[in-house]
């Protein structure tokens, strides 16, 4: 394969790009969730990075704070879909113990 320099780069794949519009109602709560793990994430990073991999008290309350934000995000996410936590959990739980029952817990892909 060719090389390519990045303004060529920019300039071709630009092609394949179209202006999506985000005037939908489950774009922002999708992107905040997105956000909230990402800052979960950060913290349970800098907690392993920092202390050892020790969850202190401290970190415990700003992880929760974190944790209800993705819930909160999550939850409008499933209010958009018609969808209620309960149900979701179910089919999760469901699916989940399939996977336990068929020895298939661990791997990839969704459908397994």
């Amino acid at each position: 394969m060719a090389t390519i320099s990045f303004g060529k780069y920019q300039t071709e794949s630009r092609k394949t790009w179209s202006l999506i519009h985000t005037d939908h109602a489950i774009v922002y709560p999708t992107l905040g969730l997105v956000n909230e793990a990402g800052e979960v994430a950060g913290k349970i990073k800098k907690i392993f990075r920092d202390k050892e991999g020790v969850i202190a008290e401290d970190d415990r309350a700003a992880l929760k704070d974190e944790l209800g934000d993705v819930l909160w995000y999550l939850t409008q996410i499933c209010t958009e879909l018609d969808l209620s936590l309960e149900e979701v959990a179910e089919q999760n739980i469901t699916k989940l113990f399939d996977r336990l029952e068929r020895g298939v817990i661990g791997g990839e892909g969704d459908v397994r």
